[in-house]
């Protein structure tokens, strides 16, 4: 079985706040956060992944190349690995996708499942509540990811041109995912 580990990141996409207007009660980092976290308004910036136990491969640059190499390189997979990626990653992918007229693999969304896509986020819960990756790779003894940065921090990170601070922070969430994942099987 072919397994692949992922991690996107986002943005707000060019038009997304012509899409969905500031709340009153937001402030710029509620707000920013909301927009790269929607299939609508947030454009996917970086996207890594690592196949079986092989390095860590980053893509980024123009979102549409992004996602049709990324899709390219899935054919041979089997099981999607992620941390809340039954919620967002794959959904998010797939819904970018779709904006861009662009072919992708159809994924069963299947819940309380963990094949085709294992989610550690829920396969930790057992389908109730939330807990951090960096939070499980701190109880298992692994460095966290988010000592390079959050995912708060990519959109200023992206405003400051500092995409291969972007890209090591993605690498970082792949292998930290893939570590705990290895942990928890």
């Amino acid at each position: 079985m072919t397994k692949v580990t992922l991690d996107i990141e986002t943005i707000p996409s060019e038009h997304a706040m012509t899409i969905s207007p500031r709340n009153v009660d937001e402030d710029d980092q509620k707000y920013f956060t909301r927009l790269s976290c929607s299939g609508v308004t947030g454009q996917i910036i970086c996207i890594g992944y690592a196949i079986d136990d092989r390095e860590v491969v980053t893509i980024v640059g123009e979102e549409e190349v992004i996602i049709q190499e990324f899709w390219s390189r899935m054919i041979p997979v089997n099981l999607f690995i992620g941390h809340n990626i039954l919620d967002f990653d794959i959904k998010h992918i797939i819904q970018r996708s779709i904006i861009h007229r662009l072919p992708y693999r159809a994924i069963p969304f299947i819940r309380f499942r963990n094949f085709p896509i294992y989610d550690t986020m829920h396969e930790w819960t057992k389908w109730h509540g939330r807990v951090h990756l960096s939070e499980l790779a701190l109880a298992f003894g692994f460095p966290s990811p988010k000592e390079v940065m959050s995912g708060a921090e990519v959109w200023p990170a992206y405003q400051r041109g500092e995409i291969e601070k972007i890209r090591t922070y993605c690498a970082g969430d792949v292998e930290t995912t893939r570590n705990v994942y290895k942990r928890m099987i």
